[in-house]
């Protein structure tokens, strides 16, 4: 039975979720893409604030197709998240608390969702069109320049994903059956 979550996920949440547990996600979460997390970053090390407050939030790794007359979003598919692991741990040291893609992550990662406290969660390759449908709005709310790369606010009902990496480094990749 998978365990259904409202958003804000707070560190509470996060500490609960265990490697290999199925859950529903509903509330907002982000996406973001490689150039999105690469202008984050630039943002921080200039000293200007990110365009929205990561804190007890989840980054989607998604760049979601345009969405087709009568839709909310187009296909919206994980991306590889090994493409974000030079950004996350800063994002993950600012309170960012969970990740969704698909993919391995890096050692850096992993220990800074340990000693933070963050969770990373696997959507479906090769699904997007069904998980577009747990997408109930969509907004660009920055970067609006970088075309499906921009970071948008989805609003989420039952948004299916699995905990591969939980808070304790437990990863469900390297799990022994």
């Amino acid at each position: 039975m998978p365990i259904r979550m409202q958003t804000p996920f707070t560190h509470e949440m996060v500490r609960q979720l265990k490697s290999g547990d199925h859950v529903l996600i509903s509330g907002e979460v982000y996406t973001a893409r490689d150039a999105a997390h690469k202008r984050m970053i630039e943002t921080l090390e200039k000293g200007e604030p990110l365009p929205i407050d990561i804190e007890d939030k989840m980054i989607y790794y998604a760049g979601p197709a345009p969405a087709k007359p009568g839709q909310v979003i187009g296909s919206c598919g994980p991306t590889t998240s090994g493409r974000m692991d030079a950004y996350a741990p800063k994002l993950i040291a600012l309170g960012l608390t969970g990740m969704i893609g698909k993919g391995e992550r890096s050692a850096e990662v992993i220990a800074a969702m340990k000693e933070y406290g963050a969770v990373y969660f696997g959507a479906i390759g090769g699904a997007g069109a069904l998980i577009a449908k747990s997408i109930r709005k969509a907004e660009v709310v920055a970067y609006e320049d970088l075309g499906t790369e921009a970071v948008r606010r989805l609003v989420v009902e039952d948004f299916p994903a699995v905990v591969v990496i939980d808070s304790e480094g437990n990863n469900l990749y390297h799990r022994k059956p």
